[in-house]
């Protein structure tokens, strides 16, 4: 699985924990910035990071900044996109389980690293369950074609 990943100044040393992670874990990472702690704005990063999912470049995308809502916010703005901020393991699960989220977002200044770590672990091993979430998710994709 291919994962892009991105941040903004406050979640930048976060992100490249998660690369080193999943990286050792056997999966291909685009790294979308930044990688220092210069500002930036987090719209621009959030969507390089949701384009690259939309268009099938990758397979799913993780954002990090200060709170992880203006990630979640920007992302999912991108057709397409299934983006959520999650600060605990059982979001983790079920963001995966019932909404087959495809953009994963993380607080910096929330979590610790070693949630962080598990929260991005459950998410990448937990499998989208189908079945009556799948229409529901379909409801969602009509939504956005109507609006959009």
């Amino acid at each position: 699985m291919k994962i892009s990943l991105g941040a903004d100044h406050a979640g930048y040393l976060l992100k490249d924990s998660i690369r080193q992670y999943v990286m050792e874990r056997g999966y291909q990472v685009i790294d979308e910035g930044t990688n220092t702690p210069d500002s930036v704005d987090y719209p621009d990063i959030a969507q390089k990071v949701a384009e690259d999912v939309a268009s099938g470049r990758v397979e799913r995308g993780i954002l990090v900044c200060g709170s992880g809502i203006g990630m979640a916010i920007a992302a999912n703005k991108v057709q397409g996109i299934r983006a959520a901020n999650v600060s605990n393991i059982y979001e983790a699960q079920m963001s995966r389980e019932h909404n087959d989220l495809n953009v994963l977002t993380l607080g910096a200044r929330i979590l610790e690293e070693a949630d962080a770590m598990h929260i991005v672990q459950i998410w990448l091993d937990t499998p989208f369950s189908g079945g009556r979430h799948a229409g529901r998710l379909n409801k969602i994709a009509e939504l956005e074609k109507a609006r959009c």
